[in-house]
């Protein structure tokens, strides 16, 4: 088993730890086989340039990101991966400028200094996180996703597209059949991150509906959090819709306000979720009335 080390310096604002926190509090799946302390971060998943089970190790140096990425494969290729899983390829030296001119977004960013966003580790396993959530809740699809790795994983990993297609449990609502299609997309180069992130997100959103199982909510997940683009303005999560009014008031179009937020929409709503949740709880609703008594 090889070692590759990288040094990867990082444009923009940057910080592991905020990075770090929001992945464990927030994501829908945290990092598998983490076991992040301050100031590192570690999680195990398949490379999507040979689907070889890899490592990384994250700190932080100043400005720069060390990557430590472990395995038998393209280990250059891994290292790339963990770059665009956690948002360190993107040029955010404009990203205080939306601060600057939206001062909901500034309030927020000031409060998470450095925060970028932190995806899954490719869009095979965003879309395979999409189809084990269709009809359930995240409990639930969090427990099936577990007992997946389980069986067919790799040291703590999601399994591999061509393990994924071994999967002999039946799921309810087709979800086996929609996993073995994702599992073949990905061994076919239709999930390709690099590729997606690459198309404009419209196109890449098309692509990704071209997967049997997938439709508009998945594809979006998979473009925005697995492709990790940065400048799409997500359409289907009320939980934003919500954040985006109590923020700018009713009846505001989405879309327009968002036009302060090029070219990193992504970015800003990732924010405006978290704020959601420092607010109403991890779930991002209200807590029910009680009537008075």
């Amino acid at each position: 088993m090889a070692r590759h080390e990288v040094g990867y310096e990082v444009r923009g604002p940057w910080s592991l730890e905020s990075s770090r926190e929001f992945w464990e509090e927030m994501a829908p799946v945290p990092p598998a086989g983490a076991a992040s302390t301050e100031g590192t971060l570690r999680t195990v998943f398949p490379a999507d340039a040979d689907w070889r089970h890899v490592t990384a190790e994250v700190k932080q140096v100043g400005s720069a990101a060390r990557i430590v990425v472990t395995g038998d494969g393209d280990l250059d290729a891994a290292a790339d991966q963990v770059a665009r899983f956690l948002s360190l390829d993107v040029d955010a030296r404009g990203w205080p400028a939306v601060g600057d001119r939206d001062p909901v977004i500034g309030r927020i960013r000031a409060s998470r200094p450095g925060l970028r966003p932190c995806g899954f580790h490719s869009p095979y396993e965003a879309a395979a996180w999409a189809v084990l959530t269709q009809r359930t809740g995240r409990t639930t699809a969090r427990g099936t996703r577990a007992d997946i790795v389980a069986r067919l994983g790799d040291g703590g990993a999601f399994p591999s597209p061509e393990r994924l297609l071994r999967l002999d449990v039946e799921l309810p609502w087709r979800k086996t059949e929609y996993l073995h299609a994702v599992a073949a997309a990905a061994l076919d180069g239709e999930l390709d991150g690099a590729e997606l992130r690459a198309l404009e997100p419209e196109e890449a959103m098309r692509r990704v509906r071209q997967v049997k199982g997938l439709g508009v909510f998945a594809a979006e997940l998979v473009v925005v959090r697995g492709a990790g683009h940065p400048d799409v303005l997500p359409t289907q999560e009320r939980r934003l819709a919500a954040e985006i009014e109590d923020q700018y008031g009713p009846g505001r179009d989405p879309a327009d306000i968002a036009e302060n937020w090029r070219p990193f929409r992504t970015w800003a709503a990732l924010h405006l979720r978290v704020r959601r949740a420092e607010r109403l709880g991890s779930d991002g609703h209200r807590p029910p009335r009680t009537r008075a008594t």
